[in-house]
């Protein structure tokens, strides 16, 4: 096979994903009513869990990406702790369609950040005297479809 001009074609480079840095923007864990909320309790605290991801170009081909992680549990009306989290990375990103630079950007970066923010939320909870609160997986293609779709209907005139 030639390019028309009897060179063969030249392989176009491949696309790159690398991860620059890691890092806590943020993180606060409170634990209000302590130490009554350590003492047994009649029944498993209520956790909610809001996740989002935000991005910013930094620098040609570089990105940062926050991913933001907020969990209350309470029980019985009292809360037992709060948190918030915000883990970044910086990403540089080479030779990627810029069609798939968005998905990529806000699914499979922070795909990469979430084991190591669960980790922090685990220890920080643990440290607060409570059990570790072990995330479950995040499916972060459903949640960009989510975000994707919520734009959409956002921008219809109704």
């Amino acid at each position: 096979m030639t390019n028309g001009n009897g060179a063969p074609p030249e392989a176009a480079p491949p696309p790159q994903l690398n991860v620059l840095a890691q890092y806590t923007k943020d993180l606060s864990f409170e634990n209000p009513n302590a130490p009554k909320s350590l003492g047994p309790q009649q029944q498993a605290p209520s956790i909610n869990i809001q996740i989002n991801v935000g991005a910013n170009n930094i620098a040609e081909n570089e990105f940062e990406v926050v991913l933001s992680i907020e969990g209350k549990a309470d029980n019985a009306g009292t809360v037992m702790f709060n948190f918030e989290l915000a883990y970044a990375g910086v990403f540089r990103i080479v030779n990627v369609p810029e069609e798939n630079l968005h998905p990529l950007i806000m699914i499979e970066c922070p795909r990469l950040l979430f084991p190591f923010a669960r980790e922090i939320i685990a220890t920080a909870v643990r440290d607060g005297g409570f059990p570790p609160l072990m995330l479950d997986p995040v499916d972060f293609v459903g949640l960009y479809r989510q975000n994707m779709e919520r734009q959409a209907a956002q921008i219809k005139p109704s």
